[in-house]
């Protein structure tokens, strides 16, 4: 059997509170998600998901367990090794697009590659691929404006996916859209999760969507459950 794509092991997270003792978030998280699968994380919110994802893409640190990512133990290495997997295992979506306003789509795509070394032509040519992927091809030209909120967020998928990462971390990537958009942002996602076998971890307060997922895992008590 392969090793999961990404694996956490008893990962535990607290803070401190302004009144005395500390709130603790995850009391000891368990979770491996397998090479193209697409898993729903469900929670209400402030349970912890938000934390949860950011441990899991090596932009928080916990403090205890372990985070593996492409089969590499990343529990306590430097800052510049985290970063390095960061950049080319692990891509990010957020509720909000978070795109360059002052570029437009393809070169929202392209920039990401070009800061991991990709030349200008191959960097054009992925995104392109990955516009043409979401259909919309046609609206590389322009700027998140001119785009609408599904567009949007569909570019911001394919800026995700740019530099080819094993790994999706999502964070209520439907939470700002109507039904209608949401449901055909969604369908974007999971049409290049199978085209890529891509692995992706989305947290949603959708059950719809969540259900249509591959599996549902949901934060309860700081602890992963399933279903």
């Amino acid at each position: 059997m392969n090793d999961p794509v990404l694996k956490l092991a008893g990962v535990t997270k607290s803070y401190k509170a302004n009144t005395p003792g500390e709130i603790r978030v995850l009391r000891g998280v368990d979770l491996d998600l397998a090479a193209g699968e697409v898993v729903a994380l469900v929670a209400p919110s402030g349970a912890g998901k938000s934390t949860l994802l950011h441990i899991a893409g090596l932009l928080d640190t916990p403090d205890a367990g372990e985070i593996h990512i492409a089969g590499q133990n990343l529990t306590g290495k430097s800052d510049r090794r985290r970063t390095g997997v960061r950049r080319r295992d692990v891509g990010f979506v957020y509720q909000f697009h978070h795109l360059l306003p002052e570029f437009n789509a393809l070169e929202n795509i392209v920039l990401p590659q070009l800061a991991n070394g990709v030349s200008g032509a191959k960097a054009t040519a992925r995104a392109q691929e990955l516009l043409a992927r979401v259909d919309l091809g046609d609206r590389a030209g322009h700027r998140p404006a001119a785009l609408s909120g599904g567009e949007q967020q569909r570019v911001a998928f394919c800026r995700a996916l740019a530099n080819a990462p094993g790994v999706l971390l999502a964070d209520e990537p439907t939470g700002n859209l109507d039904p209608g958009t949401s449901d055909q942002v969604f369908g974007a996602l999971m049409a290049l999760a199978r085209d890529t076998g891509l692995s992706a971890l989305v947290a949603t307060h959708n059950l719809e969507l969540a259900a249509r997922m591959d599996r549902v895992v949901r934060l309860q008590d700081g602890v992963l459950v399933s279903g």
